[in-house]
């Protein structure tokens, strides 16, 4: 398998060892899918990263109480990084690294039953700083 090909693969493929944790690391891992997901240039990755998103944003929205008392930027920052990871750099070129230093988003909002993944995703994409 070529180099290329290996980062697509990667790129494409959510780790499963990341999600269905602590409520803590389940909104890392959503926080990381959704800022994948705005970096990815090539749709097919971008769709993997969403539906990734979209699992653990519905295990979350079941029970939005369990996160209540968390503090989202600290989430986020982690987040950020893991999704910037040197591993994922190569299929990343739908925007430059320009994320915003603190969250875009609250709890409340990405454990809501009606949260839209995609409508994140641009949000994000117009967020951060376009290549």
């Amino acid at each position: 398998m070529s180099t290329m090909s290996t980062m697509s693969t990667i790129a494409a493929t959510p780790d499963p060892s990341t999600t269905h944790k602590s409520p803590g690391a389940e909104i890392r891992t959503l926080l990381a899918a959704l800022v994948r997901a705005a970096l990815m240039s090539d749709d097919h990755a971008s769709a993997a990263w969403r539906a990734a998103a979209r699992d653990v944003q519905a295990t979350l929205a079941a029970e939005p109480a369990q996160v209540a008392s968390l503090n989202i930027e600290g989430f986020w920052t982690l987040a950020v990084r893991d999704a910037e990871a040197p591993e994922y750099r190569e299929a990343e070129n739908q925007v430059q690294f320009g994320f915003p230093a603190l969250s875009p988003f609250t709890l409340d909002e990405i454990t809501a039953p009606g949260f839209d993944v995609d409508a994140a995703v641009e949000r994000l994409r117009k967020s951060a700083a376009t290549g």
